[in-house]
């Protein structure tokens, strides 16, 4: 099971930013809840989500960067661009059987590295 739901998240997000509106919605449950905590909205339903989607104003492109989980629960990180404006995005996924059930969406905007720090990280 957990290589089947790896793969259909693959998949959902290699073609999210396409207009390919069943594929995207396939992933979902007809009543699935979706939730952006940092707004306070709430989705429910996948057609609300498919038309939430029709409608969004701006070019999106995803760069999937990881996919974790096991059983009932996934996350995947990765980064939309909005018109070119990059967010780096935590999706969790609670699965019901092969099918979304519920999903959780964090959105991050990047932030310029603290001089202070410098000598201790990375960057790039």
């Amino acid at each position: 099971m957990a290589s089947d739901v790896r793969a259909a998240l693959e998949k959902h997000w290699s073609v999210s930013a396409a207009d390919d509106p069943e594929t995207v919605g396939a992933i979902y449950h007809d009543d699935v809840v979706v939730e952006y905590p940092q707004s306070g909205e709430r989705i429910v339903g996948a057609a609300n989500l498919s038309a939430l989607r029709d409608l969004y104003p701006a070019k999106l492109t995803f760069d999937l960067k990881r996919i974790s989980g096991s059983g009932e629960l996934w996350v995947s990180e990765y980064v939309i661009e909005y018109d070119g404006k990059p967010f780096h995005t935590i999706s969790i996924m609670d699965f019901n059987g092969d099918k979304v059930a519920h999903e959780t969406l964090y959105f991050a905007d990047p932030f310029e590295a603290p001089s202070w720090r410098a000598h201790l990280v990375e960057t790039g």
